[in-house]
């Protein structure tokens, strides 16, 4: 299974698409990009192996596995992400700004009843992450 996060990048946050078959599934929300620095700053753009991972804060959710340079960046519900984000990645139905959304647990249990139903058939699900093409006026 492949899916494609589209970027646009913003000084408070990152904002993005996840699309499955070209088709837009939900948008996402990301720390700035600050040269992938540690907790600060969103992750390079790249193609990342995702894996399913449960923890008592989050439940069931996903990680980004061979982030250059990162540990344990992962999916997750955050509807703001320079509060509530260190790096990873969050899914929400909605953006209300940069770096900000809304609905992102609702985001996440769509995501995981696409990937995690992949993963649980031991499929490889990937994520391709890049920017959103320059558009000219």
């Amino acid at each position: 299974m492949k899916l494609e996060l589209i970027r646009t990048y913003y000084p408070e946050g990152a904002n993005g698409e996840i699309l499955f078959g070209g088709r837009l599934m939900m948008y996402t929300i990301e720390l700035p990009w600050k040269n992938n620095q540690a907790g600060v700053s969103c992750i390079p753009e790249g193609q990342y192996e995702l894996t399913n991972r449960w923890s008592p804060k989050f439940g069931r959710h996903l990680q980004i596995l061979n982030v250059p340079g990162r540990e344990y960046i992962l999916i997750h519900p955050a509807n703001e992400a320079l509060r509530e984000l260190k790096g990873c990645i969050a899914p929400v139905r909605l953006l209300t700004g940069a770096g900000k959304g809304i609905c992102s647990r609702k985001a996440l249990k769509t995501l995981m009843g696409l990937v995690g139903s992949a993963l649980d058939r031991h499929e490889k699900v990937f994520i391709t992450i890049k920017s959103k093409p320059y558009e000219s006026a």
